[in-house]
């Protein structure tokens, strides 16, 4: 009796049906009980667990036609199909005009049905079908095909099959359920979900309530959720705006005036070539005004500076590539805006010709902010700096003296993380006269950009960079959606 009182209602009705016929498959239990064959299964796991009822696995393996597999279903394989179009020899060139052409071809040289020749194709006399077409023809005209012969791998690494697992259950019933049955069982309807008048009145004393056992793991859900990157890339994207940035977007592809030109990096800079940059064959005319920017190259222009020196070439400013950094975006955005006060961001995709490993992409996420205003300052700059990195979940932050091209003072920020001490998180500075000046920008502009992948690899534990972009599912249902930082 004690036992009876520890089972639920389902356990109880399972036992019942498994009575009479001792052993039986899912599928036909779940037809006795009337419910679904995955509720039955679930029952019979949970009566396994008290040893009155055994459950077999079975696994078995078929593989059946994918849709190209059944455009060819009743007709052969593609290189039947073409060898049975001619006769004895045909011409190559009447012989591609085959829809099928591209596909069989390769596959009747290498099963040695024809040979080509100055060429003319000619059947050899050889074209006994293979274990890959016996398989084919069984599939064709069975749906499936079993069995793991060599014609079935030949099709599944030729995409004409695929394997399609099917997983069936027998649920035995144990000495100790019969005993339980002989016993006898009070098959009265439980109650799963209370009434308030039931818990009001007190009825709920005399009710035979469900059983819960709150021990056992629930089976676990997957809701839909964002990728762990895109998330970050939205964090940070909601900090800034925060902050009382607005956010900038432009196109991937710049000219090398934009990208490089205007921001005072000289047209010999190592970044300007072949093994850093991606050059395309494009070529943008150059802005009116570029002009201040030559003179700024060659002396210095209308300021006290002296330029690069040389002979500043047009035609190499006007040439476009894969946007390097978005402090492009964000120059021609001061240009577009001279007017105080402006503070913008961008978060965009940047392309380098980096050799690929754990740490380096060749195309990767960058966060660019600037601010102009009148009378910023460098202090100013770190204090935004420090403020968007501890929002970001980085207490300690310091800054050590760089160097850019383009601004000057220069810093490079670093935060603090367990057990890898200061790591490098981008660079900031003010830019340049130089940059300002020929642009017709009046006021200080303080500028930083971030590498986001190293952000990421810090904040999701990663150690190799690669991984943010590839689809592993298991990653992205075990990553938590709210890292606790903020």
């Amino acid at each position: 009796m004690g036992c009876d009182m520890d089972l639920t209602l389902n356990e109880k009705r399972l036992l019942v049906a498994l009575e009479p016929v001792g052993s039986v498959d899912a599928a036909t239990l779940a037809d006795l009980m009337d419910t679904r064959q995955e509720a039955v299964i679930q029952y019979a796991n949970l009566a396994r667990e008290r040893r009155l009822v055994d459950v077999e696995k079975h696994v078995s393996r078929r593989y059946t036609l994918t849709e190209e597999g059944q455009t060819y279903a009743g007709r052969g394989l593609p290189e039947r199909q073409v060898l049975e179009s001619f006769d004895d020899e045909i011409p190559m060139r009447d012989l591609q005009a085959h829809p099928l052409a591209r596909i069989a071809i390769g596959w009747m040289r290498k099963k040695g049905w024809v040979v080509i020749k100055n060429g003319i194709v000619r059947k050899t006399g050889n074209a006994t079908p293979g274990p890959d077409e016996v398989a084919f023809a069984q599939a064709s005209e069975n749906g499936a095909v079993t069995g793991d012969e060599e014609g079935v791998f030949d099709l599944l690494r030729r995409g004409l099959v695929q394997e399609v697992e099917a997983v069936a259950y027998t649920v035995s019933i144990t000495p100790q359920g019969r005993e339980v049955l002989a016993r006898g069982l009070d098959l009265q309807a439980e109650v799963g979900t209370l009434t308030r008048d039931q818990i009001v009145s007190g009825a709920w004393r005399d009710l035979p309530l469900r059983r819960y056992d709150v021990t056992k793991v629930p089976k676990r859900a997957y809701p839909g959720k964002t990728h762990p990157y895109q998330r970050l890339l939205d964090e940070m994207r909601r900090v800034l705006l925060d902050m009382g940035f607005s956010e900038i977007a432009g196109g991937i592809v710049q000219s090398s005036f934009w990208n490089f030109d205007a921001l005072f990096q000289p047209q010999d800079h190592p970044a300007r070539e072949m093994q850093d940059t991606f050059f395309l064959g494009e070529r943008w005319p150059l802005p009116e005004g570029y002009e201040r920017v030559r003179d700024m190259h060659e002396h210095g222009g209308e300021t006290s500076s002296t330029g690069w020196g040389g002979a500043w070439n047009a035609a190499k400013a006007k040439q476009c590539v894969l946007r390097t950094h978005t402090t492009s975006l964000s120059i021609q955005h001061l240009v577009e805006h001279p007017d105080p006060p402006v503070k913008a961001f961008c978060i965009g995709r940047v392309y380098r010709r980096e050799a690929t490993d754990p740490t380096h992409l060749a195309e990767f996420e960058q966060l660019e902010g600037v601010v102009m205003d009148e009378g910023v300052n460098f202090a100013h700059l770190l204090g935004f700096l420090k403020e968007f990195y501890a929002k970001m979940g980085f207490e300690m932050v310091r800054f050590r003296p760089g160097y850019f091209p383009y601004t000057e003072p220069s810093v490079e920020p670093e935060v603090h993380v367990d057990g890898l001490g200061w790591v490098e998180l981008g660079g900031a500075g003010i830019f340049r006269q130089e940059v300002t000046a020929p642009l017709g920008i009046e006021h200080p502009v303080l500028a930083w950009g971030l590498g986001i992948s190293r952000v990421a690899m810090l904040r999701l534990g990663l150690r190799d960079l690669r991984h943010l972009y590839r689809s592993d599912v298991e990653w992205i249902r075990d990553t938590p959606t709210y890292s606790g930082r903020r």
